[in-house]
């Protein structure tokens, strides 16, 4: 029998994904999918597709769509027709609802112990791609320092090691620990809070021993009812990449479901505004 773990140290560092999570993204990423599909007698993609694709590096998801898809054109080509799309959409991306106030309101925010609490970001965004759907919102992302943004093309994280694996959260948490103020402790795995609305995003941040927040999008809950509590354990198989010993327990009181991230509960993490 599973135990439900109360006795928590408070958040100190909190990990944020961006699209579908921060940025209406996600919603974007179906309109130029479906778009294409179209123009080829295909579609739309299910979330059942939709659900195993986000969170992952590109070249990951690219796999799982097009063994999907059977496009009659080259993952290269679609790429390339993907890129003209998405340039003329992303720019118009928007902060999904509770973000600006929970991003302005963890900026200089303590825990119950008077320590400061850190954010970084852990997208699996490249580049190219977080520019666009980043520079007109500038102020934003502002709270985000750049040594503490990791991007789905740092180097320094290996390849084929994207979400589920935990990589990128291991690596935000460095980013936050090599830039601390002098006399700041390190912060420590399970002080950490993953924010994410993905599945193989929650598998990442449990993988990585830190606590998380699942914000999903309303038709990937849909796809997920009645799992929701699998979802959190990260036992839904979604990612097939062994070590199940990173994995969490149903009901073991490490991660929390969300239908937004407005009205957040800071208290419950130990934060005080």
């Amino acid at each position: 029998m599973t135990t439900t773990r109360t006795d928590f140290p408070p958040v100190r560092a909190c990990l944020f994904d961006m699209d579908g999570l921060l940025l209406d993204t996600e919603d974007k990423y179906t309109v130029v999918t479906n778009t294409l599909l179209e123009r080829y007698g295909k579609g739309p993609i299910p979330w059942s597709i939709k659900a195993q694709l986000q969170g992952r590096p590109g070249p990951a998801a690219g796999e799982i769509f097009h063994k999907w898809a059977q496009l009659p054109i080259t993952p290269e080509e679609y790429a390339k027709e993907l890129q003209i799309l998405q340039q003329q959409i992303f720019p118009t991306a928007l902060p999904l609802p509770g973000v600006e106030l929970l991003l302005k309101n963890l900026k200089g925010a303590k825990t119950e112990r008077g320590e400061n609490v850190h954010i970084a970001l852990a997208t699996s965004s490249h580049s190219f791609n977080f520019k666009l759907k980043t520079d007109h919102l500038t102020k934003l992302f502002e709270v985000f320092e750049p040594e503490r943004r990791v991007l789905g093309d740092d180097v320094r994280i290996p390849k084929g090691r994207g979400k589920p694996l935990p990589d990128i959260y291991l690596l935000a948490l460095q980013t936050i620990n090599a830039s601390l103020k002098e006399g700041e402790r390190p912060v420590l795995q399970e002080e950490c809070l993953v924010f994410e609305d993905s599945v193989p995003g929650i598998e990442a941040g449990r993988r990585a021993g830190m606590r998380c927040v699942w914000v999903p999008h309303p038709e990937l809950h849909l796809e997920y009812k009645g799992r929701e509590k699998h979802v959190l354990a990260a036992r839904t198989d979604a990612g097939f990449v062994g070590d199940d010993h990173q994995l969490g327990e149903l009901d073991d009181g490490w991660a929390d479901h969300f239908k937004s991230l407005e009205d957040f509960p800071y208290e419950k993490f130990g934060i005080v505004l």
